[in-house]
């Protein structure tokens, strides 16, 4: 049942990374691309816990999966700061 919930949440994190791209490349908004990275990194910090989890359990993929959280709010923090600018 866990594993049904955690694939949940993957599909949701790229469900939401790819409606943001979509808005992106409708309006072109800068902050949306900034928004489109950062989800892109979660979704893929989410897959790396999804595989941490049940399919790799006996290896450690923390120091991925905090690089990926790391990297995705760095990208949504320098959007913010670009865009206040």
């Amino acid at each position: 049942m866990a594993a049904i919930a955690y694939g949940l949440g993957v599909c949701t994190s790229i469900f939401c990374a790819f409606l943001l791209i979509r808005s992106y490349l409708a309006t072109r908004t800068p902050l949306l691309l900034w928004c489109s990275f950062c989800f892109v990194w979660l979704a893929l910090n989410n897959v790396i816990l999804f595989v941490d989890i049940f399919v790799v359990p006996d290896v450690n993929l923390e120091i991925w999966r905090n690089a990926t959280a790391l990297i995705a709010l760095v990208l949504m923090l320098v959007g913010l700061i670009w865009e206040e600018q």
